[in-house]
Order: C-alpha cells, then structure tokens, then sequence
C-alpha cells in the first residue's frame, strides 16, 4: 500500500467530481488506531487568482496552484502514485498560508481581547 508522507506530492483520486490529481500531503501517515486517512491539499490548473491559491511552479507539475481552501481527507487506497517532493521553505510557506486561511496565529485574522 502507497506510504505517502508529509510535503510530498502525490497523484489521488479525489472521486468522479474531482478528478484524479496532484495533491500536497499535510499530515503524517495514520497510526494504527487511527482512521486510515491523510489530509491533503489539491493542485489546480483552474488558477482564479485568489488569495488561497498558492502557485508553485514545480518540474512534476503543470502551471496552476495547490488550492488551501480545498484541504480535505483521503482514503489510504485513492494514493496513486508519488510525483515528488516540497522544499522545506516551500512546505513552511504553505503552513504559513493555512495557519492564516484558518486563524491559527494571533496575526492571520481580527484582534482579540482574551
């Protein structure tokens, strides 16, 4: 069974609507107590231009982004293959850009008064 891993870029089918394609792996392959899923971002050609497209041009991709607003779980068995890999500072700039799509640092989002 694939073994993907943390930064890597694999090819997943993400189901009939989304088609088979590159995706960024964000979490650690499961445990064995844990639900067989790994979380991932996909890649897009249909580049909109918005703030949570993140283009990375990459010799194993086509021109597009990986989409930080379609993060989503897949299924162990839907990994086909792996393309390739992210750069430490890459991977770093994607979890910077999620930390701020998601408010996980004090200054991705409004003030708070805690």
């Amino acid at each position: 069974m694939a073994r993907p891993a943390t930064g890597e870029v694999w090819v997943v089918d993400l189901g009939m609507a989304a088609k088979v394609r590159p995706c960024l792996i964000l979490s650690d392959y499961p445990s064995p107590d844990e639900l067989a899923l790994i979380v991932i971002v996909p890649h897009t050609t249909a580049v909109r231009g918005n703030r949570w497209e993140f283009p990375l041009p990459k010799p194993f991709l086509q021109s597009g982004a990986f989409h930080l607003q379609q993060v989503q779980p897949v299924s162990l068995p839907r990994f086909e293959r792996r393309l390739g890999f992210l750069t430490d500072a890459e991977f770093t700039e994607v979890r910077a850009r999620l930390a701020a799509l998601l408010h996980l640092t004090r200054d991705s989002g409004e003030q708070r008064d805690d």
